[in-house]
């Protein structure tokens, strides 16, 4: 035991519990979408969504306190490793040729982290922690996206995520050991690819519901 625990409070070890829970989010953020995807089909098709989510109960719970503690390590690691780099900040940084060096995406990363980790506190309160005895889980969404400056919010905290994600995303596998040059330009493209799909998708959402009222 002493020796994982010495691996994991190395920095390598550190990357390494980044890399792996930030993938496990952005495998639920797929999930996630997937499922918001039925507003799309009204408000009958969310309400059964939300409601076979709850009917799990127990499983649920489970893999709620699982989401829970994958988001403390990662909010942990991630601070701890940013006041490493902090302290380290008087040696420059060396450009990864197979990474593309240095993006705005990769600069931002501690600070996008930062945006995201108060708006999924927001988002909770808003939609997570209400009265829901007199409404629907339909209705409570709807009414928030007709007011356009939770909209606004909404979309720009998605573009953080997208921005998030694409970084994220390689940088996560090239932690891993996916760090060749025949591999990193496709996992690059791949990236932007995933990084899109999750700001587009839950973007687009919000825009619907704002135009159907």
């Amino acid at each position: 035991m002493s020796w994982l625990i010495q691996i994991f409070s190395s920095s390598v070890g550190k990357k390494l519990l980044m890399a792996v829970t930030g993938l496990c989010f952005i495998g639920f953020l797929a999930a996630h979408l997937a499922g918001n995807l039925s507003l799309y089909a009204g408000g009958a098709a969310f309400n059964a969504y939300a409601e076979k989510l709850h009917s799990l109960g127990p499983i649920l719970v489970v893999f709620e306190l699982g989401l829970l503690a994958l988001a403390l390590i990662h909010v942990i690691t991630g601070i701890t490793l940013f006041v490493q780099n902090y302290k380290a900040r008087s040696v420059p940084y060396e450009k990864d040729k197979a990474a593309g060096g240095r993006t705005l995406s990769s600069l931002t990363m501690p600070y996008t982290g930062f945006i995201i980790l108060g708006f999924i506190v927001f988002h909770l309160i808003n939609f997570s922690f209400v009265d829901k005895s007199d409404r629907t889980i339909f209705e409570i969404v709807r009414a928030a996206f007709v007011n356009p400056i939770y909209m606004i919010i909404y979309l720009v905290v998605m573009i953080i995520v997208a921005l998030h994600v694409r970084h994220g995303f390689w940088s996560a596998f090239q932690t891993l050991g996916v760090n060749h040059p025949k591999y990193m330009p496709a996992l690059m493209v791949l990236s932007v690819i995933v990084g899109l799909i999750i700001g587009l998708g839950f973007g687009l959402l919000p825009i619907y519901l704002w135009t159907i009222g």
